[in-house]
């Protein structure tokens, strides 16, 4: 999976196809020099939300 930014960091389209995340910033005149292209697949890690309970000491001054 691609994600397209553009240079103010904007998610501007996601395909499987590097090809198709190409030709989607051609259509729209997008410079190489205005666009990043992210393989979103490399970066499939879950997030796991951290439960604050556990991580609160008691402080009551």
């Amino acid at each position: 999976m691609y994600g397209l930014y553009d240079k103010e960091g904007m998610l501007r389209f996601v395909d499987a196809d590097k090809d198709a995340c190409i030709a989607y910033a051609e259509l729209f005149e997008l410079g190489s020099t205005n666009y990043c292209l992210i393989d979103l697949a490399s970066d499939t890690k879950k997030v796991t939300a951290a439960n604050l309970g556990q991580n609160l000491g008691g402080n009551n001054n």
